[in-house]
Parts: structure tokens; sequence; C-alpha cells
């Protein structure tokens, strides 16, 4: 793959990041050093950065894909109130007893998304 200075910021962008960044969010951030970047470039690049294995998708259903850097053994959960997505240390051997167990069918890969209310939504709700 050829060198990309637009995939190399895109991807620093990703990688500093912990609030799952949606492509949107990742090009209006990297407009102030990069002002001719456009948006199919990122989703491209993001695309292409998924497939090598060096960025994670989060996909809510309803919402724009969301893209983490942090590639470890961890799950996701969204807010339904504030729309954020937030990392889940959930232990993978847990899960994975889990997923395996799962009768009839051969798993190939997995991922968990949480759906509810974090914790500082669940404080305004109480």
């Amino acid at each position: 793959m050829r060198y990309s200075h637009q995939r190399e910021l895109i991807l620093k962008e990703v990688l500093a990041r912990t609030d799952h960044p949606t492509a949107e969010q990742i090009c209006t951030s990297l407009r102030a050093v990069c002002p001719r970047l456009s948006l199919g470039t990122v989703y491209r690049d993001l695309n292409t950065l998924v497939a090598i294995g060096k960025v994670r998708r989060v996909s809510i259903p309803g919402e724009a894909d969301r893209f983490d850097g942090e590639l470890g053994s961890h799950q996701h959960m969204f807010c339904r109130k504030c729309r954020k997505v937030i990392s889940l240390p959930i232990p993978a051997d847990h899960l994975e007893h889990l997923v395996m167990d799962c009768p009839g069918i051969e798993v190939e890969n997995y991922s968990l998304t949480v759906f509810g209310l974090c914790s500082e939504c669940a404080k305004t709700e109480s």
C-alpha cells in the first residue's frame, strides 16, 4: 500500500482520541491542519485502516460508524441519552466462554455493544 500523508494524519487522530469519533468528527478536527481534506477521503482512508487492522470500526444501529484505535480486547457501551460510545473492559475469557458455548454456530468473530445510560446520564435520570 502506498504511503498517504492524509491517511497517516487520520490514523494519528484516531489513536489520540478515546471518544470513538465518527468520520465527520475526524474530518472536522483535521481540517485545522489539512484544510483541503475531504470527508470522502476520510471515509476511504478509515475503511483502509479498518481493513488492514490498524483501527476498529464500532457500528451502532441507526448511528454513524465510530472508530476506535484501541485494538485490545474490549467491548462497547452506547449511551442512549448523550450518544457517547464508551469502552467496556469486559474480561475476554468471560465473554468468549458465553459466545463459544452457543449451540449450533461456528463463531468466527464477535463484538458486544451494551445499550443504556452512561454514569453521567444515569445521575440525571434519577
